[in-house]
């Protein structure tokens, strides 16, 4: 049985993708990013744009992203608490990848009420413009 991607922190045996995405591993963390990519966000303000995430998982994420050097968490010492999230300069470096993801899927994933689906490349190449496309 091989060892899950987080708890491969000495050797990964893939490439460097692997070691990459051992970072980024989590249902909502590329998602997080997305998001922290416009700039610094409220605990709140990114409950509302995840809303199908649950406090304690989003929480779970955050601190994930927080203890890899990717995401900065700043407490102000008011009441009630405020708490904000924003890309470390580290995590700005991601940003490059978080565009590339969203444009790819602007492009390719199409959400249905049937679920989500990728793009038929197939009929685009039979059509004759996927040879245009590959020219």
């Amino acid at each position: 049985m091989s060892l899950p991607r987080d708890k491969l922190t000495k050797s990964f045996p893939g490439c460097p993708v692997e070691a990459t995405l051992s970072f980024l591993d989590g249902k909502w963390k590329g998602v997080i990013l997305f998001h922290l990519v416009a700039g610094t966000h409220r605990f709140n303000e990114l409950r509302r744009k995840l809303p199908s995430v649950t406090q304690r998982m989003l929480t779970k994420q955050l601190r994930e992203l927080e203890d890899s050097g990717l995401v900065s968490r700043t407490v102000f010492p008011v009441v009630p608490p405020r708490v904000e999230y924003a890309l470390t300069p580290l995590g700005q470096t991601m940003k490059p990848v978080i565009n590339a993801l969203a444009v790819w899927g602007e492009e390719n994933v199409f959400c249905r009420q049937d679920g989500r689906h990728l793009r038929d490349v197939t009929a685009v190449e039979a059509s004759g413009a996927g040879a245009a496309v590959q020219a």
